[in-house]
């Protein structure tokens, strides 16, 4: 009848989704600071670290390492993937990718396998191809990343000219270096090296 109450609901229907976790083989370390939705799914031998949040339609695979201080909302994540204290919804991070800590994945995202996104790095809308790294203090948006590419720190892809969206491609085995400013539409090619502090308006050929 009151907000007392429905706080005091959901902390028992919470706890009962935590005991059918661990009883399923998930590991929560402290089920006091860890909440999961009634349709969240998560794998087996997956560790739930103190304040988890997972939302929605989330589904976590097996063997994943997920928090401390993580919010996984309406996304999938896929077996050996860890995610620490970073913020994901509406993505889908591939095996063995690791997010955070301080990372902020936006809807759109795909990640991986084997992908990093690194400390207070933001990516929204894109691909980040196998084995490819974002690994700090970087912004991707609307973006196209190939395999075993290497964003700089301080990278980002200048999406937006204040009236439209515009998309960034990277070829694969590309290295960007940091503080590179990427203005889109822009195609980097394949095994390109970008010096860093510069300010790409053109396509860059491969090689």
């Amino acid at each position: 009848n009151y907000r007392l109450q429905l706080a005091n609901a959901e902390r028992i229907l919470d706890r009962r989704m935590l005991e059918r976790l661990m009883l399923a083989g998930v590991t929560v370390l402290d089920p006091n600071t860890t909440y999961v939705d009634a349709d969240v799914e998560v794998g087996q031998d997956t560790v739930l670290l103190p304040g988890t949040i997972l939302r929605g339609k989330t589904r976590i695979g097996g063997r994943c390492r997920i928090g401390p201080w993580t919010h996984v909302e309406d996304s999938s994540v896929g077996n050996e993937c860890e995610v620490v204290s970073s913020y994901v919804r509406e993505a889908r991070l591939l095996e063995k990718t690791s997010v955070g800590p301080y990372a902020h994945v936006r809807p759109g995202t795909t990640a991986g396998p084997r992908a990093r996104i690194g400390s207070f790095s933001e990516v929204k809308s894109s691909r980040i191809g196998y084995g490819s790294k974002v690994p700090h203090l970087s912004y991707i948006g609307d973006a196209d990343i190939a395999e075993d590419v290497n964003i700089g720190a301080g990278t980002i892809t200048c999406n937006f000219d204040g009236k439209e969206k515009h998309k960034t491609i990277i070829g694969a085995r590309a290295f960007i270096g940091s503080n590179v400013n990427l203005v889109a539409p822009v195609k980097i090619g394949r095994g390109a090296l970008l010096a860093a502090g510069s300010t790409i308006t053109e396509d860059v050929p491969d090689g």
